[in-house]
């Protein structure tokens, strides 16, 4: 695997873990929670939380398989993850209404999902890099619907209301 193709899978990683979990939860939130300030606090955490996690599950997987640049895939995993993040939380912090948040929070995924894709096609020699992009689109919407199925399932099995 080319050294291009290696950034990219590391960059990959971090910015659709970060799609994925990030989405779903905040989407909850936004669901189950009606202070912005309180989103966004919980938001920053996970996400800060998390990114560190990837960052160092990245590196020991890297260092694992022997590969001299360990900390590097470690480090821009973790960047990918962290930077992903903060463009999902921004809305929260410009837009008042926490629904119109979430949805602009939404339409920011799709469009770091199809940048990132593009991207990757140009650097990379890959036509086709929408194919990817929807695919990869799908999978986020899926696996956030899921999440979100499953809180509220979860909140009324314990009988918790917010």
């Amino acid at each position: 695997m080319t050294q291009k193709l290696k950034t990219a899978a590391v960059v990959v990683l971090g910015m659709h873990d970060a799609l994925v979990s990030l989405t779903g939860m905040i989407g909850g939130l936004t669901f189950a929670l009606a202070d912005r300030t309180m989103i966004i606090l919980s938001a920053v955490i996970a996400s800060v939380a998390a990114g560190l996690s990837m960052a160092a599950s990245c590196y020991l997987a890297e260092k694992t398989n022997e590969n001299p640049h360990a900390l590097r895939a470690g480090l821009m995993t973790g960047t990918a993850y962290l930077g992903t993040c903060a463009f999902l939380i921004f809305p929260f912090f410009v837009v008042p209404n926490t629904h119109t948040a979430l949805f602009m929070s939404f339409i920011m995924a799709a469009l770091i999902i199809f940048g990132c894709n593009w991207c990757i096609g140009r650097t990379c020699g890959r036509g086709r890099w929408w194919k990817h992009a929807i695919e990869m689109l799908v999978i986020c919407a899926g696996v956030s619907i899921v999440s979100f199925i499953i809180g509220e399932v979860a909140q009324y099995a314990l009988g918790v209301m917010i």
